[in-house]
């Protein structure tokens, strides 16, 4: 038997959390997950890791697509019976512990009010929705259920972005004044990302924008963060299409600017830029620190002549990638919190929803404040 099947017929352990369907929690057994659509490219650098893990096993894939189905099982030797179309029927035949979720952003919502009437906890990849109403909707439904939801972002599992939280956290650069985010690459298009993925990337009704809430969202969700999970006070946004032959119904470009009582943050969000970046600067009232790539920073704080380059500390599982932070919080080891914290995804959808519309109006939105 290969090890992939080896993989697909481990034994179980429990999350915890769902009534439909219950288990024994052990304390060795990997997490049994399935897998929810295979239209966004992150799962491929998923699948190949997960396939060696020891802390998880695949039980199920849920796609429509079976062209797609049939793609990714062949390149990873995936056992067939694992692959369904549906994917009620998926949960009905596989049982699992957690939904890892791949679909189009515009899905997150459906995904997730089925998860929350089994009772199961989900990931999925960044950002939560693609409205308000949906990240409201889905909070709603899991809050009824008790379940966990989680987004991934790349950026939670940053080094650097973790050390300039914890000067900010320790008061060592002051109170935040000023934070300019980063996110971007020279467009989905231009490096190649699967065509299944670029179809509703470039879909407004999928994505809910272009690169507004494609990069937009890692912006909204670091400043939310650091402002210790309070939405701004005023968003406004400019939206450009740099290059409508390329992008026709999106945006490729934006940037938007949220005030908050003592603090400005200023988000780049772009598929435009030359190279691939995602940093931050932030500054404060007696220092300042600027991330650079994952393990990075530039300091520089009260008495220092000049910016110093520093290596952030690594970070301890189970908080340095996101399978095992999942593995931790269902299994009930940690709590939730931070980047991709429900609560958080909702105000970061306040945001974009907020520089949406913005952005098509031309003016400046205030946001209701709870």
């Amino acid at each position: 038997m290969s090890r992939v099947r080896n993989l697909l017929t481990a034994s179980l352990l429990v999350a915890g959390l769902g009534t439909a369907f219950p288990q024994t929690p052990t304390a060795t057994a990997p997490l049994r997950v399935a897998v929810v659509g295979l239209v966004h490219g992150h799962v491929e650098g998923f699948l190949g890791p997960a396939l060696k893990r020891s802390d998880i096993e695949i039980v199920g894939i849920a796609e429509p697509d079976q062209e797609l189905e049939m793609k990714y099982a062949s390149r990873f030797n995936l056992d067939r019976n694992i692959l369904y179309a549906d994917l009620e029927q998926m949960l009905a035949a596989v049982r699992p512990q957690a939904l890892l979720v791949y679909t189009d952003t515009k899905d997150h919502r459906r995904v997730v009010e089925v998860a929350a009437k089994h009772g199961i906890p989900v990931m999925m990849e960044k950002p939560l929705a693609v409205s308000l109403d949906d990240a409201l909707a889905m909070k709603k439904a899991v809050d009824a259920a008790h379940i966990t939801v989680l987004v991934n972002y790349e950026t939670t599992w940053y080094a650097s972005n973790n050390a300039l939280y914890r000067l900010v956290r320790d008061g060592k650069i002051g109170d935040v004044r000023k934070v300019v985010i980063h996110d971007g690459h020279r467009g989905p298009k231009e490096i190649n990302v699967p065509p299944e993925f670029l179809a509703w990337l470039t879909d407004p009704d999928k994505n809910g924008a272009g690169a507004l809430f494609d990069f937009g969202c890692y912006g909204a969700d670091l400043m939310t963060w650091l402002m210790n999970g309070d939405a701004p006070l005023t968003v406004t946004a400019v939206t450009q299409q740099i290059k409508p032959e390329i992008y026709p119904r999106v945006d490729d470009e934006a940037t938007i600017v949220m005030t908050y009582p003592k603090a400005q943050a200023i988000v780049q969000a772009s598929w435009n830029w030359p190279f691939d970046r995602k940093d931050m600067e932030v500054y404060g009232a007696i220092g300042q620190a600027i991330t650079v790539k994952r393990d990075g920073l530039r300091v520089r704080l009260k008495g220092d002549d000049q910016e110093k380059l520093e290596q952030a500390t690594p970070l301890k599982p189970p908080y340095d990638d996101p399978i095992s932070y999942f593995i931790a919080v269902v299994s009930g080891q940690i709590k939730p919190e931070g980047l991709g914290a429900l609560d958080a995804n909702v105000t970061v959808m306040r945001i974009l929803d907020a520089a949406l519309e913005s952005a098509r109006t031309g003016k400046t939105v205030r946001l209701r404040q709870k």
